[in-house]
């Protein structure tokens, strides 16, 4: 069976989100983002940033990491541009559109990859981390911020429920941490963190794949 991906209408999606995405999420997103740029650069200061969107993770990179971005959107990207020039990222060192499943780098070029809430959104997710477990170097880690539905119990019943309307906003009240679990266990070269709660509540999580030195 062929499976087909409407990544046109991805990028006609998030091109009408480009105008007003920061102001939507700019401060619901800090805590997260902030959290997925401390653990990225610490993994090592060469890091692609996956879903890099409007830049809004861009300045929470310390100065000495050398940061890569990409994303589907040209019109998100051109609102990462702006970040870089206007707020003097120089630990910025590219922006490309660029498409999840098809990253445009040699094997092992990162220390880290960061998926600042996107994971949940791309049509083929475990192609995404395949892709990015591909950049990596051994020893280094696959970062994930996002919502990350409940496996069972009432809380799952109620995810699934409001899929559709959660969905319309950009997010996914569906997809689990389980399902990162079985990607790793599948490959046998990543170990899962436990998700770390982050801002409100705990409705986001973080959580880290670390690839087998």
């Amino acid at each position: 069976m062929t499976i087909t991906y409407d990544l046109a209408g991805q990028k006609r999606a998030y091109a009408k989100w480009a105008a007003f995405y920061d102001r939507f999420y700019l401060q619901l997103l800090a805590d997260s983002q902030t959290k997925l740029a401390a653990a990225a650069s610490a993994c090592g200061p060469d890091i692609l940033e996956v879903g890099v969107g409007t830049g809004l993770v861009l300045r929470y990179y310390p100065q000495t990491a050398r940061v890569v971005g990409v994303d589907l959107s040209e019109p998100m990207l051109q609102k990462a541009i702006e970040k870089v020039s206007g707020q003097k990222l120089t630990q910025v060192r590219g922006l490309a559109a660029m498409d999840a499943c098809r990253l445009g780098f040699p094997d092992r070029s990162f220390d880290a990859v960061g998926f600042p809430f996107v994971i949940t959104l791309v049509p083929d997710p475990e192609g995404a981390l395949d892709e990015a477990a591909r950049v990596l170097r051994p020893g280094g880690e696959i970062v994930i911020a996002s919502k990350l539905g409940a496996d069972s119990g009432v809380q799952a019943q109620l995810e699934a429920a409001i899929a559709p309307l959660v969905k319309a906003i950009g997010w996914s009240s569906t997809f689990k941490y389980s399902r990162l679990q079985a990607w790793a266990a599948k490959r046998g070269d990543f170990t899962v963190s436990q998700p770390e709660n982050c801002f409100p509540i705990g409705f986001f999580k973080l959580v880290r794949l670390k690839k087998a030195g």
